[in-house]
């Protein structure tokens, strides 16, 4: 893929393969066994720039566009999901409606920090009753003088706990439906604001997921993101690119799961020789190796496509739902190919299988992506 990305970003490609490779590889599987959050790979991460990899310098970013930071969560993806679905819902839901509609003071206060890595940011969108059916939001805002006073509950949140300011979506104005939801940025902290206790997972063990709850929450006026009752644009905005991000999860998962199937048919001999001579396995490995190029080229197309502007709502739901699927294949054949050793915890490979299934439910779910395919094709 070299010859289709700039200097720049094969240099970020490299830094982020190489933090993979010799930080994060080496202790992956232990921190997986431990659920605990990596905090040390979090730091390293907001060093090497990669927490706002595609913020603009201005507000304390690297400002290298959102094809390179497809680029890094790949690479990092490779050896271990948790931490790029960290960077993921950082980076392309947490900071994103900050940088797209956030007021300056918001952005100096909030993005800023965020974009260097000493805050994480999270987004809290999904409800008990509104996941796909996200306009089903039930939390609400109502202003009392010059404060928002939220009421209400978020489930399946990443980053819960960890970080320190959250993009919350609620109603402002209950009768009109999608048309009444508006954007808030509440601080770890506010008194009315409690954060339940991260929910046990079958994998990604090392992003912390759980609920948030609102009890008369009070936030300043000035903490409304964007518009009022405008809030439904800019989070379906942020899951255009959160299914970029999460694609390139998905690729860079896929890539590893890949890589350890290679290289273990080339050590494993049964019937006296590799089992990479055996016509069943090799095809399977050419079949996956095709798979995982097809999106990672739409990857790069559609996060290209980001970069410069051009509507990619489309193609975004196409290449989320394409990913996302062939990872779990991808995964699934590398087991097969590792047989009983692939099944147990002895090797990295069972990780991948359960870590990729979420993505095939996070960002909205396969099926929700064939409706957005659907829809425009019928429109």
């Amino acid at each position: 893929m070299s010859h289709f990305l700039t200097e720049e970003q094969e240099l970020m490609r490299g830094v982020a393969r190489e933090f993979a490779q010799q930080e994060v590889a080496p202790i992956a599987k232990q921190l997986d066994a431990t659920h605990e959050f990596p905090w040390a790979w979090v730091k390293r991460c907001a060093e090497l720039g990669f927490m706002g990899v595609s913020i603009p310098e201005e507000y304390g970013g690297v400002g290298a566009g959102v094809i390179t930071e497809a680029i890094v969560i790949e690479e990092i993806a490779r050896e271990s999901g948790s931490l790029a679905l960290i960077i993921d819902a950082h980076t392309s839901l947490g900071c994103m409606p900050l940088l797209h509609v956030g007021t300056e003071e918001q952005k100096q206060k909030y993005l800023v920090p965020a974009a260097k890595g000493e805050k994480l940011m999270s987004f809290g969108l999904t409800e008990p009753g509104a996941g796909s059916d996200a306009g089903g939001t039930k939390t609400t805002a109502v202003l009392d003088g010059d404060e928002w006073v939220l009421n209400g509950s978020k489930c399946w949140i990443t980053n819960i706990g960890v970080a320190e300011t959250y993009i919350i979506t609620a109603k402002t104005d209950p009768d009109k439906g999608n048309r009444g939801i508006s954007a808030f940025i509440v601080e770890n902290g506010t008194p009315g604001f409690n954060i339940g206790k991260p929910e046990e997972k079958m994998g990604l063990n090392n992003s912390l997921t759980g609920e948030l709850f609102f009890n008369n929450c009070r936030m300043p006026k000035e903490n409304l993101l964007g518009q009022l009752n405008k809030g439904f644009p800019v989070f379906l905005q942020g899951l255009d690119e959160g299914r970029i991000a999460i694609s390139a999860m998905a690729v860079g998962m896929a890539q590893g799961a890949l890589d350890r199937a290679v290289a273990y048919s080339k050590e494993r001999v049964q019937f006296g020789r590799p089992i990479c001579k055996n016509q069943a396995i090799a095809f399977y490995l050419a079949e996956m190796a095709t798979k995982v190029e097809l999106a990672r080229t739409m990857l790069y197309r559609v996060a290209r496509m980001r970069d410069e502007g051009l509507p990619y709502t489309y193609e975004a739901a196409m290449l989320k739902l394409y990913s996302s699927e062939i990872c779990c294949e991808v995964c699934d054949k590398a087991v097969q190919i590792h047989g009983g050793i692939g099944y147990s915890r002895q090797l990295d490979i069972e990780r991948f299988m359960r870590d990729a299934k979420l993505l095939t439910i996070g960002e909205g779910t396969s099926e929700v992506q064939k409706i957005v395919i659907s829809g425009r094709l019928l429109a």
